[in-house]
């Protein structure tokens, strides 16, 4: 317990969080890259995870060769691109690794939850007259959002969680605040950057399990069932 009090006062010291150095900075640092990340891995995998899995080739394959790109250190990627000139364009390096990690999850969860939905829906909103783009809008995305946001929460709190990695090769981020731990052997410092970074990704995932609640398009046909299913039958309707 004497090092989490120790971790307490560090982050209660009001100098740590001014200043270049400081937690907020770092910070914001952080948040940048993430959001970054996360917005081109987004922009990458789910255009072509919702293509594949509409036309219902090819998916696997792409998949496949996605969760092969799991085996990947993202250490040893971002450690090879700052041994290219990349290395002199700011947070770009740490990015180009954090989309390769973020772009799995997002692609196999938004596929499968594609290739999830009833067939028979799907052939059903076809007879009706309803063009592709018009059953992909209405019926494919509304049954594959959960999975969809599903894939988007684990990978927003991989990418927060991994993005301390920019602090090895000198960028910033809260891995910066672990790192001047380490090299100062000052241990509640480095326990306090760890637990600023665990809470932002748990800070993440609530804001957008909130989100996923405010926007999920089958949430009020679920509070509607709900609803009526609590509903008491009126008086006789057992015979």
């Amino acid at each position: 317990m004497g090092v989490v009090a120790d971790a307490w006062t560090w982050l209660a010291t009001g100098s740590n969080w001014s200043g270049e150095s400081g937690v907020w900075h770092r910070l914001g640092e952080h948040m940048y890259v993430s959001g970054v990340a996360l917005a081109v891995a987004c922009a990458i995998a789910l255009p072509i995870a919702f293509w594949l899995g509409h036309i219902g080739r090819g998916g696997a394959l792409a998949v496949n060769l996605s969760n092969a790109g799991r085996a990947i250190p993202v250490f040893a990627v971002l450690a090879l691109l700052m041994l290219t000139p990349l290395r002199s364009e700011g947070y770009l390096p740490t990015i180009i690794a954090l989309v390769l990690f973020a772009v799995p999850p997002l692609l196999t969860n938004a596929y499968i939850g594609m290739r999830e939905v009833d067939r028979a829906v799907v052939e059903a909103a076809r007879g009706m007259g309803m063009s592709g783009p018009q059953i992909f809008r209405r019926v494919e995305l509304p049954l594959a959002y959960p999975l969809l946001m599903t894939g988007i929460r684990s990978a927003a709190v991989q990418v927060v969680a991994t993005a301390t990695i920019a602090s090895m090769v000198g960028q910033g981020g809260l891995g910066r605040i672990i790192t001047a731990g380490f090299n100062t052997y000052n241990t509640p410092q480095v326990v306090a950057g760890a637990l600023l970074a665990a809470l932002l990704a748990l800070a993440v995932e609530g804001a957008l399990i909130g989100l996923d609640r405010l926007v999920d398009p089958g949430a009020a046909r679920r509070r509607a069932r709900r609803t009526a299913d609590r509903r008491p039958a009126p008086a006789g309707a057992g015979g």
